[in-house]
């Protein structure tokens, strides 16, 4: 394939096709407009960066905002929590978006969240269709040291990648980074995943309950580039590819823990806290006892943590995510033209197609070989 061929995009998201992103980069993708985006607020109640931007959005405007041949809607999105500060209700409703919660059964019993999840399905969805948001940004803070970061089910979802490019070239003032979870639609658990494409904007560090105003401009300034690159995007605008970072979650840890009781036993260490996304080598500090000891990480291979002491997840059994830092490729993309409608082909078909013709090379190639070699033989 030649590298200015033009490739299309056909599924939103392919994801956790790393091997399809490795080799995009240098040509050119056409892909639909972005038209229709959701800015989703206050999923977590007590995450108030999210709860106060989506308050301002509708203070300020209509709910459905109409700019530029782009629909915005902004949704609160869990308003019981947010009501009463809580992360949650009954359940944590950032859980509650895999296929099996989604498609399950509703009675008077069912937990509030699961209940609103079905709802924003509806309103932002459906999950996987082609009736679904083009965009979906839901908004959540952070305590730990995490600056900005895209968080993102696919590494090869060329909007969203090139999103974050965009923004890391706009946002001098804060890191911006992109975690991805390499997991696949149906098992993508949160709110994000509902649109065609998604990623949350997590911002921090801040407390829960509580809002910091440098933490609300830096999320009001990430939301307002997004929308601001969409719309030249949708103009026409061709973003030249390269390369990016991307942060692939391999684990979570867990802190030590009391055998009979199970409560935790240990913080985590002086030298590795507010350290996120700084390397941690085998035999790092990781933790430090009540009682003064360190405890060094066992790992076998340098892996870049996050999430370090997240107050939201004491419950969840984490004491900080590590993830592989990889150098992702990503192509030169522009929106499809009057008359391109129907004619891309996906890239992974694309790949495939490669793929045919590197197999069909190999075995003619081998084929060749053999009659060489017989050949040879018969020189002898």
């Amino acid at each position: 394939m030649k590298a200015r061929e033009r490739v299309g995009e056909g599924e939103p998201q392919e994801r956790g096709k790393g091997k399809i992103a490795a080799r995009m980069e240098g040509r050119e993708v056409v892909l639909p407009t972005v038209s229709r985006i959701a800015v989703c607020g206050g999923t977590h109640g007590n995450e108030l960066s999210g709860v106060y931007l989506v308050r301002e959005r509708l203070k300020r405007k209509r709910k459905v905002e109409e700019e530029d041949h782009i629909s915005v809607v902004t949704v609160m999105s869990n308003p019981r929590a947010v009501q009463q500060c809580r992360r949650y209700t009954e359940t944590d409703l950032n859980r509650c978006f895999t296929h099996a919660t989604l498609s399950g059964p509703v009675t008077d019993k069912t937990p509030y969240e699961i209940v609103r999840s079905q709802e924003l399905n509806s309103l932002l969805g459906p999950k996987g269709s082609p009736e679904a948001m083009d965009l979906v940004c839901d908004l959540h803070n952070t305590t730990a040291n995490m600056g900005l970061c895209l968080i993102a089910y696919s590494d090869c979802d060329w909007i969203s990648l090139h999103i974050y490019r965009y923004l890391q070239r706009q946002m001098s003032d804060i890191p911006v980074r992109f975690i991805h979870f390499d997991l696949p639609l149906n098992e993508a658990y949160s709110l994000e995943s509902v649109g065609k494409h998604g990623f949350a904007i997590e911002i921090g560090p801040q407390a829960h309950g509580v809002v910091r105003s440098n933490i609300l401009s830096a999320m009001q300034e990430g939301v307002q580039h997004m929308i601001e690159w969409v719309r030249l995007f949708n103009s026409g605008t061709q973003f030249e590819g390269g390369k990016v970072d991307v942060y692939t979650m391999v684990k979570n840890l867990d802190y030590p823990r009391d055998f009979e009781t199970h409560g935790i036993t240990a913080a985590i260490h002086p030298q590795l806290q507010d350290r996120d996304f700084c390397l941690l080598h085998p035999n790092d500090p990781v933790f430090q006892t009540f009682s003064g000891e360190t405890l060094k990480y066992k790992g076998t291979e340098p892996l870049y943590p996050f999430f370090i002491n997240e107050c939201a997840y004491y419950e969840k059994g984490i004491a900080l995510s590590l993830a592989r830092r990889r150098s992702v490729g990503i192509p030169s993309i522009r929106s499809e033209r009057e008359g391109e409608q129907g004619k891309r082909k996906s890239a992974a078909e694309e790949m495939e197609e490669e793929e045919e013709m590197e197999e069909e090379m190999e075995e003619e190639g081998y084929q060749k070989l053999m009659v060489y070699g017989e050949e040879s033989e018969s020189l002898n």
